[in-house]
């Protein structure tokens, strides 16, 4: 590995700030192309006016960072500014928010593998992260996508996504952003939580053994990985304490214990149901019997976002109710970080917004 332009402290004390006092991450990094679809739901319209509308709402809501410690962001957004000119990292640097930025360039097919996908971006990223860092970033996010339909993933379709994720992480690390791994198993298919379970801990035990062999400092990274979720199609939907105990023997079993801390993805589970299972993975995490040794915090994008879109619809006059259910979201998955989460909170909240 090269020479850092930041200290191996610096980057520890990097992702300690990302996982502290109870705080999670919003996930604000969907492409063009992805936030055009969520904004098509509202028949807003798919420009780079109402993207960074949209985005400006996210980040200048009140009070967002007493529950948020750092926001994901797409390259388009780390270029773009607020309606008074003041740049988006700027914004969330005065709030006391960090900013990160997804790096990798999505996926396509992998070849020999039909229907899998490995996720591209690794040519020339390490000028783009320096880049970056200028720009104000210092966490990045790389995302791989694994599926369960069909007998699937492959092994070979495991081994190249684990490498790649890997080697991002080496240049990250190299270029002073703290690395964020996220290796997704989709929740698409009619899997059961063993089958989850299964291919879950098959992946993380080769994407630990690439970054073992890249040499990456654990300290230093974030993992953000899917719950251990049966898929959406599946006839037995398992409740969030089975959820929870699944999701925690395959991390014991994968995750080593110096990783900086684990930040769960939402994968397309609705808002409420996100934060319930959130709360009963940390709730048996925080048994003596069964005390996790990495923080458990959240990295959600549509189950944060999606009450704030679905109340907003593009229009001025919704903001403030729009930001008011960003903040609410953002409380209750804080909450269950620090064990008072209820459904008094989700009550409260259907009463005034």
């Amino acid at each position: 590995m090269g020479r850092r332009i930041v200290t191996a402290d610096t980057l520890i004390a990097t992702t300690g700030r990302l996982v502290a006092d109870g705080k999670g991450l919003l996930a604000a990094d969907e492409s063009n192309g992805t936030c055009d679809k969520r904004l098509a739901e509202f028949d807003i319209p798919q420009t780079s006016e109402s993207r960074r509308s949209w985005r400006a709402l996210l980040f200048t809501t009140p009070d967002l960072a007493t529950s948020i410690s750092g926001v994901i962001v797409y390259d388009e957004t780390i270029r773009q500014a607020s309606d008074d000119g003041t740049a988006f990292v700027e914004i969330l640097n005065r709030a006391g928010m960090l900013c990160g930025i997804k790096v990798d360039s999505g996926t396509t097919d992998l070849a020999g593998q039909r229907g899998e996908k490995i996720t591209e971006g690794l040519d020339g990223l390490g000028a783009r992260l320096r880049d970056y860092f200028r720009m104000g970033a210092r966490f990045a996010k790389w995302r791989a996508v694994f599926s369960a339909l069909d007998g699937r993933p492959s092994r070979a379709c495991i081994a190249a996504n684990a490498q790649s994720l890997a080697r991002y992480a080496a240049l990250c690390q190299e270029n002073g952003l703290v690395p964020i791994v996220e290796p997704e198993l989709l929740m698409a298919g009619a899997h059961g939580l063993a089958d989850c379970a299964a291919i879950t801990e098959e992946i993380l035990l080769d994407v630990f053994h690439h970054l073992a062999a890249a040499g990456i400092q654990l300290e230093s990274m974030l993992l953000k990985p899917n719950m251990v979720l049966p898929g959406e199609s599946c006839a037995v939907q398992d409740p969030a304490d089975r959820v929870a105990s699944a999701t925690l023997r395959v991390l014991s079993h994968t995750v080593p214990a110096a990783v900086g801390g684990i930040a769960f993805l939402s994968g397309g589970q609705s808002a409420r149901l996100a934060t319930e299972r959130l709360d009963a993975i940390n709730r048996l995490a925080d048994r003596p019997d069964a005390r996790a040794p990495w923080p458990l915090t959240f990295s959600f994008g549509r189950a944060l976002q999606q009450p704030a879109l679905a109340l907003w619809r593009g229009q001025a006059a919704n903001r403030s109710a729009a930001q008011s259910a960003l903040h609410h979201r953002a409380q209750c998955n804080r909450a269950v970080r620090l064990g008072n989460y209820s459904e008094a909170m989700e009550t409260c909240a259907r009463a005034s917004i």
